[in-house]
């Protein structure tokens, strides 16, 4: 059972950071899904655990490939058989993702070399095989006779074996001695990268689902298209911006006027110098392809951000490398008097439960 909706909009968040990322977003009339980055079963769960109905879902929006944004995709989709929004680049890049690779290892290739080169010399060395001489037509004959005589008997002996008694049961019996069909059979697995329907959108290009306008924006993250989405319906503006390496102006352009904002608050940046990640691992999420630090959220949101949204959601945060209390100190502070009952309140998205739904 779905909410009694009243509202223009709203935004339910079922869990936010690197174990799995997944937003449901609604109007009056359309429901859809912004990433499905949990399995099926945990998507289909939590959105009980808020009151969301997936048969009321009418389609999933797909902000990049990585696997904490796509975990239950294709099952989720074929499940509910509704379309995926996504672009031509990151569609092409998750189909990749989930195609078994027949890549070779050099060594392995090597051992593939030997065995060919083994196996002709075999067949090189391998004696000639004796040709016998043509038997005339007349003599072929006499065995074959023979031979039937001797299996089933002369005719009008008695000693023929018995014969099955239809074609039906000679089927069954061929069918009896086919282990290969049976075993195919059994072994026959979906395509992993089938999608019920695929709809392809453009950055920077505005469509709609229903009644909801959506508008995606590029965001500078080391996947092959990524995407936040600004959704609007009624005059109510929704945005989502996360996994993003740094602020550049189209995202600040693209959240200007907005009601609600999700955004990324990933890692404080002392517990992540100093936590467990390998430092291959922190340079990239440093890196202008990565993660905002909270100082970094905090720096948009005290020089740029407008002031106009009701919530603010900090999301995508590192349980490694980041405390809530942290995240919640920074943005309040970059916020200062501009936060009050009516405005600008801070929410902090959970990875491990969903957040209460903001309706407006």
């Amino acid at each position: 059972m779905g909410w009694a909706y009243l509202g223009a909009m709203r935004m339910t968040i079922l869990g936010s950071g690197s174990k799995g990322n997944s937003t449901v977003i609604a109007s009056a009339q359309t429901r859809v899904l912004v990433d499905a980055g949990l399995s099926c079963r945990e998507l289909l769960r939590r959105m009980a655990q808020a009151n969301e109905d997936p048969s009321a879902l009418d389609a999933i929006l797909i902000t990049h490939e990585h696997q904490d944004h796509v975990a239950g995709l294709a099952t989720l989709a074929r499940r509910l058989r509704i379309p995926v929004f996504l672009t031509g680049p990151t569609h092409r890049a998750w189909v990749r993702m989930v195609t078994p690779s027949n890549t070779m290892t050099y060594a392995k290739w090597l051992d593939h070399l030997a065995q060919e080169r083994a196996q002709k010399e075999k067949e090189s060395h391998a004696a000639p095989v004796a040709t016998q001489p043509a038997t005339p037509l007349p003599e072929v004959v006499a065995q074959l006779t023979h031979v039937s005589e001797a299996r089933h008997g002369a005719p009008g002996s008695g000693e023929a074996e018995a014969q099955p008694s239809s074609l039906r049961d000679i089927q069954i019996q061929a069918a009896a001695s086919d282990p290969d069909e049976e075993e195919s059979a059994g072994t026959c697995k979906p395509d992993p990268s089938y999608l019920p329907a695929v709809e392809y959108f453009h950055s920077g290009t505005n469509f709609s689902i229903g009644d909801i306008s959506i508008t995606p924006f590029t965001i500078p993250h080391d996947a092959a298209d990524p995407c936040g989405f600004v959704f609007e319906s009624e005059g109510v503006r929704m945005a989502v911006a996360t996994d993003l390496g740094y602020m550049p102006l189209n995202v600040k352009s693209a959240l200007k006027r907005v009601d609600v904002l999700l955004l990324e608050s990933n890692h404080d940046l002392e517990m992540l110098k100093d936590g467990p990640y390998p430092w291959a691992v922190k340079q990239r999420v440093l890196s202008r392809v990565g993660h905002l630090s909270n100082h970094a959220t905090a720096e948009y949101l005290a020089r740029d951000y407008d002031g106009g949204a009701t919530y603010i959601v900090l999301g995508h945060l590192s349980e490694a490398n980041n405390a809530p209390e942290l995240a919640r100190l920074a943005a309040e502070e970059a916020i200062g008097g501009r936060m009050t009952l009516l405005g600008n309140r801070i929410l902090l998205a959970q990875q491990a439960a969903p957040l209460a739904p903001i309706c407006l």
